[in-house]
Formats: structure tokens, sequence, C-alpha cells
């Protein structure tokens, strides 16, 4: 994997009304028992069902990786998101999607 540094310049910053934010999250889970079932094209979806996800909760992906046993995301979003919420949606909707 390739190491990415991120720095944060005022232009990115986000302004809202009354307040300034650049509010990044990395989230790393994994399988259960760490097996590895991210294989053979897998990791391409599921890369494509976080982004949609993402659209629809209106946060930003900045950085993924999908492992055969974890995934590292880099989230971007609004302080109105607790990072819990967030992992729920997350977590939840990807297993949901991968055992239907």
């Amino acid at each position: 994997m390739d190491k990415i540094i991120y720095t944060t310049n005022i232009s990115n910053l986000t302004y809202g009304r009354g307040y300034v934010y650049s509010l990044q999250y990395h989230i790393v889970w994994c399988t259960k028992f760490r097996k590895k079932v991210l294989l053979d094209g897998i990791d391409n979806e599921i890369k494509d069902y976080l982004n949609d996800l993402a659209k629809e909760y209106s946060f930003s992906i900045m950085a993924m990786e999908v492992m055969p046993d974890h995934i590292h995301i880099l989230v971007d979003c609004k302080p109105q998101f607790f990072p819990s919420d967030m992992i729920k949606i997350l977590k939840g909707n990807t297993a949901r999607w991968l055992f239907m």
C-alpha cells in the first residue's frame, strides 16, 4: 500500500454557517476471525458500494483500500456526524449488502 500524507491547507477547510472545520477519520475494520474473504473482485464492488453510501449520507471518502481481511478508509465529514454513527452506517450496510 502506498503511503499518502495529507496536510490541511487553508483552502481545504470547509466553511459552514458560523463555523469552520476539517474533520477526517481513519477507520479500519476487520472480517470476523480475520478470514480472507474480500477477494476475487469483491474488493472493487465494495469500493463502489462504499462510495455510493458516502454520497447518500453526504460525506466524502478521501482514500480507501480493501485488503483480503480488512478495510482502511479515510473519511471527511461534517461535525454533525458522530464517528460511531458513521462506523455503524459503513459497517452495517456493507455487511448487510455482502450477505444478502
